[in-house]
């Protein structure tokens, strides 16, 4: 049995064009933020290194999505990492977190410079205030893809993120992604920070008139 209908063509009717107002979870994060106090505790020859580190993250609501009768709300994003005092870019990664209202499923899509991609999902009731995703090595859906080295090297295995929203309108983010060093050391890579929003988000394209 399938939890979906043979009907796979036809969409919702009618569909709520205001993005802003249908994220779900998602919509405390909607918006620009800045975090000044992150922490990276990643793996080095020597063993494990903390680097603390600044960051930018800008989430922009995009239109409705839909894939025949299935809907999506969401933001997509850009993330820049520096560490302090330091111009050149320390990590970026770019995607979408999305909502699909129907099932309360949250999505988040990444990818990074280095030649990896992972998607990570959780089932999540619309106002929640904590929620965490997971992407597995061998999940045929919400799964993770690598390069050739970074498979031998820093082979992911499994990547969690926590994020919580606060009362004082900032919110928050733990990540935990499980790497194989060499396929055989287990190491968990940590990044943490707390964002405070600097700007405040723009209605999607649809919603404000402007043309997609």
């Amino acid at each position: 049995m399938t939890e979906f209908s043979h009907d796979i063509y036809t969409e919702p009717h009618p569909i709520d064009v205001n993005t802003l107002n249908n994220l779900g979870p998602l919509a405390p994060m909607a918006g620009i933020w800045k975090g000044e106090r992150g922490l990276d505790i990643k793996p080095k020859a020597d063993g494990a290194r903390k680097q603390a580190y600044v960051e930018r993250i800008e989430l922009y609501p995009i239109d409705p999505v839909t894939n025949g009768p299935q809907l999506f709300y969401g933001l997509r994003y850009l993330i820049i990492v520096n560490k302090p005092d330091n111009v050149k870019t320390y990590h970026e990664q770019v995607g979408y977190w999305l909502w699909e209202p129907k099932t309360k499923t949250v999505i988040q899509t990444l990818g990074i410079p280095r030649g990896q991609i992972a998607m990570a999902s959780a089932v999540v009731e619309p106002d929640a205030k904590q929620f965490e995703l997971v992407a597995r090595l061998d999940s045929d859906t919400y799964g993770i893809r690598s390069n050739p080295f970074l498979e031998f090297g820093f082979k992911t295995t499994e990547y969690r993120i926590k994020v919580t929203i606060n009362d004082d309108g900032t919110w928050g983010y733990e990540e935990d992604t499980v790497m194989l060093l060499r396929g055989e050391e287990e190491f968990h890579h940590v990044d943490r920070n707390l964002l405070h929003r600097v700007a405040e988000p723009v209605p999607n394209p649809l919603a404000s008139g402007v043309a997609a």
